[in-house]
């Protein structure tokens, strides 16, 4: 009975997508999409505190970027100021990593249970402290918890961020709000490179504390995610959520509805079980974007966005000039991006961002390689720069668009089940690149980027053949949509 009635449901979201489909090619014809024509669901204009929302999500990827990016322009002050070894500042720098990968193994099932807006609360905390703990320590184990702390932070925001904006934008501004979420991880990446320049370790950390205070009362505004209340059978806040979000003038009983609705016949087909994740119908999605997130973490994020500017000292370009230029690329590209992954879809964005990632790895190798046959030395280092920029600027937009993916293919009662699975390899790999990275630049400065333009090539072409476009569709139709060949 179950099934019968999630088959019906699921044609039903089937018939009307296709319906608002033909509405909308209708109203690119006669130039209306106005007045004359039929609104679409969940598509509604900017409420105050839908930009909350979105602010309170973009305080909380700059912050991810603030973490990644502390360790870059503070090596040698650390060292000096706590009398830490190489190998200790190498261990303080992976406690990231490591502090993300436990946070991305539960980060799917904390969400779950504590709701989306309760994970911000205690995520929130645990930044606030972890900076504190490193501005005022003056032992090395303080230092490296407060360090771990901030990386499963991190691991549990990595996917609470594109889940939390699915779940809550109409379906015409999610891609954008998505997108901004990933700029300003770039951008506080940037603002530690940067700042950190100008400024004592101590006060770098206490600065970065910033994005974390600026949450604590906005957080008493914004509402909890109408699905996860569906999820928990909340049925009059999540209507009472929904309205906020969407407007007061606004009908959201349509609505909110497909959401109850939908909920309901997804849990009534499931037990609940972390298994669910590896049904039949979940494990191709479920390996399409995993494998995509490796490719990318092979790609070489990890190694670039931590040692950026030392790649750029080894090409023979000025750090400070390579980061700063880096902030003003990533800042227009960004912009640009923003503006453009809600019309013209995740999918085109997505394959031109992997080339780009592939273009400008190889730009970086090809610069190292006229280097060590000293061919061109005047003109080899520029390679280096605009691979550089060109990859981290494609990189702003590439993994926003995956982890937007990844938040909006998989229906609530896999999401985080799935979720921990993606975000934990995803880790993995990173570190993996990251703790490698050193060796590998020494054995060839060419031949790492190379392989990192191989596998960002790699991407492309899994992106190119099997992931779908979602733009313009609510996530009751488009896991309608994925899964529907699935139902009997």
């Amino acid at each position: 009975m179950a099934n019968q009635q999630r088959t019906a449901l699921t044609e039903s979201l089937l018939v009307r997508q296709s319906l608002d489909d033909n509405i909308n090619e209708d109203n690119g014809r006669s130039g209306s999409g106005g007045d004359g024509g039929v609104p679409n669901l969940a598509a509604s204009s900017v409420t105050t505190i839908l930009v909350l929302s979105a602010f309170v999500n973009a305080c909380i990827a700059f912050g991810f970027g603030n973490a990644v990016g502390y360790s870059s322009p503070t090596q040698s002050e650390i060292t000096e100021d706590l009398g830490l070894s190489v190998a200790e500042f190498s261990l303080f720098g992976s406690l990231l990593t490591i502090g993300a990968m436990l946070g991305a193994v539960i980060s799917g099932k904390i969400i779950d249970f504590l709701g989306r807006k309760g994970t911000m609360w205690i995520l929130n905390l645990f930044y606030i402290g972890g900076w504190l703990a490193i501005a005022f320590t003056k032992v090395s184990w303080l230092l490296d918890l407060g360090r771990f702390v901030l990386g499963f932070r991190n691991g549990i925001a990595g996917f609470l961020m594109p889940v939390y904006v699915a779940e809550v934008a109409p379906k015409n501004l999610r891609g954008t709000i998505s997108a901004l979420g990933t700029l300003m991880v770039c951008w506080g990446l940037s603002f530690m490179y940067v700042v950190g320049s100008f400024v004592n370790w101590r006060t770098l950390a206490l600065i970065a504390t910033i994005p974390g205070l600026l949450q604590l009362p906005l957080l008493f505004f914004i509402p909890e995610s109408p699905r996860w209340l569906a999820k928990v059978g909340r049925q009059k806040d999540l209507e009472v959520a929904l309205q906020s979000l969407r407007g007061d003038k606004v009908d959201i009983s349509e609505e909110a509805t497909e959401i109850k609705d939908y909920t309901e016949s997804l849990q009534s087909a499931s037990e609940g079980s972390i298994l669910d994740v590896f049904q039949k119908k979940y494990i191709r999605p479920l390996l399409i974007f995993a494998g995509l997130l490796i490719l990318q973490s092979l790609g070489g994020i990890a190694a670039i966005a931590y040692y950026s500017g030392a790649i750029f000292l080894s090409a023979g370009i000025s750090s400070m000039v390579g980061l700063v230029t880096l902030a003003i690329v990533q800042t227009l590209l960004g912009a640009l991006g923003i503006s453009l992954v809600d019309k013209v879809g995740r999918r085109p964005v997505l394959l031109v961002c992997s080339a780009g990632l592939c273009l400008g790895s190889f730009l970086t190798g090809l610069s190292f390689l006229l280097q060590d046959f000293n061919c061109w030395d005047q003109g080899a280092p520029y390679f280096a720069l605009i691979g550089l920029l060109l990859y981290m600027a494609s990189y702003t937009l590439v993994a926003g668009m995956t982890w937007l993916l990844v938040s909006e293919v998989f229906p609530v009662n896999v999401k985080g089940s799935a979720g921990s699975i993606c975000n934990f390899v995803s880790n993995v790999f990173n570190w993996i690149v990251a703790y490698f990275f050193n060796f590998l630049i020494q054995w060839s400065s060419a031949g790492i980027f190379f392989i990192f333009s191989a596998f960002c090539g790699a991407s492309f072409l899994l992106g190119a053949a099997m992931v779908p476009e979602t733009k313009g569709r609510t996530l009751e139709e488009i896991q309608a949509s994925m899964f529907s060949h699935s139902m009997e």
